[in-house]
């Protein structure tokens, strides 16, 4: 894709900007008196088409027009870099298949779509026990994880050795890449999941061995310093943060796993946020992405909110900043 062909495509992508929520839409949405009239603001922000579309539908929706407008404008050769952003939905996938393989019965509505692979194929594959079909990046850790799930059913075990591959596969695919931007997502992503992890694993107590498994390479972070910190005490983990530059992260970690998701995706957001100024690569499109599933989850956790009738500042205390 070409210069001329890149500012098409972020002429596109700056007008569908203009339709993303700002602050003030959200806190509209969120003075919506009940869950019903959340989802007719929606409607009238022109959310769904049937105007009798649930939550899940609308939110679905939301998504699967981000990916459709995406792919009108990116070739199909530029579509890689995107991939990256999928790579999660085929791994979620392949833990989906071979636990269906395991108990030997069809389970409904296990699947992600927008993955980069066929769902059905990663099924048939996990079924037969043969993952030669599978793209390098999926069927490398498919086979370890089949083993350790046929052979002892620990599907905990199963899921880490897939969501560590996951990890890897979006940080090396990003690494091949040029972009500064998908480079600080893939570490973030990174990152984050390496400092759940650690808190997870040091108040359930869990083995060196299973933290030599679970933690994945990344720049930002010492593996071996946060191992041992891990193994020490959580304010072990906690000395060694202040040494990195997520030592901001530090009282939002304390707090608990939804405010430590929130700053990630509010640093992730003001990482982004200049491309709006940038109309010659491919960095606008990917920072819309990014935005767009920002404000699916902001709008999710406001209905979410309103569904089990929370307090107003409860929910608020849960929202992203927006990217507009």
């Amino acid at each position: 894709m070409d210069d001329k062909l890149f500012t098409y495509a972020v002429a596109r992508i700056r007008s569908k900007e203009l339709t993303l929520f700002d602050k003030q839409d959200l806190d509209q949405l969120l003075a919506s008196k009940s869950y019903n009239d959340a989802l007719r603001f929606l409607n009238e922000k022109g959310w769904g088409t049937s105007g009798n579309e649930t939550a899940e539908q609308l939110l679905a929706e939301q998504r699967e027009e981000t990916w459709k407008l995406i792919h009108e404008l990116v070739d199909k050769e530029d579509m890689d870099v995107f991939n990256i952003f999928l790579y999660s939905n085929d791994f979620h996938n392949l833990k989906a298949a071979i636990k269906q393989a395991y108990v030997s019965k069809d389970v409904p509505n296990i699947f992600i779509k927008n993955g980069t692979v066929d769902p059905m194929l990663i099924l048939e594959s996990a079924r037969e026990h043969d993952f030669i079909k599978l793209p390098a990046f999926l069927a490398k850790c498919a086979e370890e994880a089949y083993e350790v799930m046929f052979h002892t059913g620990d599907g905990q075990l199963c899921d880490v050795i897939i969501d560590r591959a996951a990890l890897e596969a979006i940080h090396a695919r990003a690494f091949e890449t040029d972009n500064e931007l998908i480079r600080d997502y893939a570490e973030l992503k990174c990152a984050a999941a390496n400092i759940n992890i650690a808190i997870r694993a040091q108040r359930t107590q869990k083995s060196y061995e299973f933290l030599e498994r679970a933690f994945v390479e990344c720049a930002t972070l010492n593996r071996k310093r946060l191992v041992e910190a891990t193994l020490n005490s959580e304010e072990a983990i906690y000395e060694y943060l202040e040494t990195t530059v997520y030592s901001d992260a530090i009282e939002a970690i304390k707090e608990s796993p939804s405010a430590f998701d929130r700053w990630c995706d509010n640093r992730l957001i003001n990482q982004v946020r200049p491309q709006k100024y940038n109309a010659f690569t491919i960095s606008p499109l990917l920072a819309y992405v990014i935005a767009k599933e920002n404000e699916i989850k902001s709008v999710r956790i406001i209905l979410s909110g309103k569904l089990n009738s929370l307090p107003e500042d409860k929910i608020r205390e849960r929202l992203r900043d927006m990217y507009v």
